[in-house]
């Protein structure tokens, strides 16, 4: 039985022994190539007697530091593992003075190589980024959470014209998320914003906390606390004299469709939301579903889905009643040991149990899992009283269209709320891109960030909203 699921983690830990002499020591530049995307690795090596030691860098998942574990030299191949990862990554110096090799994790394999030099990212083709000089202003602000004590930085674009303008605010989907919502080699936070202010509607977009310029804690925080962040940057507009607070309003992707439904029944400042691809139905039913499309959508059997199904039911289960982290931890250490005994090629090869066991439980037991798994979105979509539109592809596997769709309207008009629109378009992914299988695999591939339909929609709706 094939049950497989891919935990790229990306974390790197590198002690390098000596090549030749002190050539080793200093720093080592690659950049990483998965699937699309590409992350910046730097490794810094030092030696202390015939001691090696080093510490390595992954600026884009803002990852400083990492120390190293074991590794030996035999020139000139290099051999690195890190245990608790998973992580073994072979290399040779060549000629040239650069270092040729294979970084593998979890049984895949992706070339590594690593130079003196600092590398640069391979710019990928995307023709909707706008190029400077704007037709319109643009501000770097900063505004405060006082109930988080944490600062958040953003951008504020402003149409070039007299008067006040309407506004509205991003919301980012899951995961830390600079101000673009920079995802596989895409900014489309950047696209909306552009597509929006260059028709009249200013645009506030900022970093999650913890995130880039933005300051706080991202890993201990849940969803609720997203939103607090969310509301402050409604509180920062209402203090601007270019902004009509008569009309700010919210457009959350993904998780952003969660938190802009929570602002909006606690702040009755905000006019109108926006959901991207947003929830509809309660978190751990969500991740069901999207495991089962995703799965599905990979080529896994009938017969293996609905095994795997019923495994990730039993370790919400766990999840949700866990009294503590140590009973968490437990429990979904425990699930998981069955799992790998019953189906022993669910783990890769050349990965101990221990190790895999490790990682799955480490991205588990976190604050913002729990509050998801347990989140039911209709209780709170019920109380939300301004006009709401609500957009999907069909192609979506993460937020499955139909499902949520049908659920936010069903919510919303239970609420007492008919200021709505809902609609599915089709061809559209996750991220509303055109395209062929709607898999994640797909979306650095596809030049499109955001598609000139939803964009338009999005256009067409917040004009009947803001005359």
């Amino acid at each position: 039985m094939k049950i497989r699921k891919l935990f790229l983690l990306f974390i790197v830990c590198l002690a390098f022994p000596a090549l030749w002499g002190q050539e080793i020591t200093g720093d080592w530049n690659g950049i990483l190539k998965v699937q699309g995307i590409q992350l910046r690795v730097v490794f810094h090596i030092s030696q202390t007697g015939d001691a090696y030691s080093a510490t390595m860098d992954s600026p884009d998942q803002n990852a400083f530091g990492i120390p190293a574990t074991a590794a030996s030299y035999g020139r000139p191949a290099l051999k690195l593992s890190i245990s608790n990862l998973g992580v073994e990554y072979e290399g040779t110096l060549q000629e040239d003075g650069n270092i040729k090799g294979t970084f593998r994790q979890m049984g895949q394999s992706f070339p590594l190589d690593l130079q003196r030099a600092t590398v640069e990212k391979e710019k990928p083709s995307r023709p909707q980024e706008p190029s400077r000089p704007y037709p319109y202003a643009e501000e770097d602000v900063a505004f405060e959470n006082r109930d988080a004590d944490i600062q958040l930085a953003g951008t504020l674009s402003l149409p070039r014209r007299e008067g006040r303008f309407p506004a509205v605010v991003l919301i980012s989907g899951s995961g830390a998320q600079t101000r673009d919502e920079e995802v596989m080699g895409h900014k489309p936070f950047l696209i909306i914003a552009d597509y929006l202010t260059r028709n009249g509607i200013a645009v506030l977009r900022f970093d999650d906390r913890g995130t880039a310029a933005s300051t706080g804690n991202f890993a201990t925080a849940t969803t609720l606390d997203f939103s607090t962040d969310a509301e402050a940057a409604v509180r920062y507009l209402l203090t601007r004299p270019e902004i009509d607070h008569r009309k700010i309003g919210l457009i959350g992707h993904s998780e952003g469709g969660v938190i802009a439904p929570m602002v909006a029944v606690r702040c009755k400042d905000v006019a109108f939301i926006v959901l991207l691809a947003g929830l509809g139905i309660p978190g751990d039913e969500l991740l069901l579903l999207q495991n089962e499309a995703l799965s599905r959508a990979a080529g896994m059997g009938e017969e293996d889905l609905q095994t795997l199904s019923a495994f990730y039911r039993g370790l919400f289960d766990v999840i949700l009643q866990a009294a503590d982290v140590e009973e968490l931890q437990a429990g979904a250490t425990t699930r998981i040991k069955a799992l790998v005994a019953e189906h022993p090629d669910v783990k890769p090869e050349g990965v101990s149990e221990e190790t895999f066991i490790s990682a799955q439980v480490s991205q588990l037991v976190t604050p913002w899992v729990k509050y998801l798994l347990a989140y039911d979105p209709a209780p709170t979509l019920e109380q939300v009283r301004c006009p709401v539109l609500a957009i999907g592809g069909d192609k979506d596997l993460q937020v499955p269209a139909n499902v949520n769709l049908e659920a936010i309207h069903a919510a919303l008009l239970r609420g007492g709320n008919h200021a709505v629109t809902v609609k599915e378009l089709p061809g559209l992914n996750h991220l509303f891109q055109e395209c062929t299988t709607g898999l994640p695999s797909e979306y650095a591939t596809i030049e499109q960030t955001f598609s000139p339909v939803a964009l338009n929609e999005i256009l067409s709706w917040l004009a009947l909203q803001i005359p």
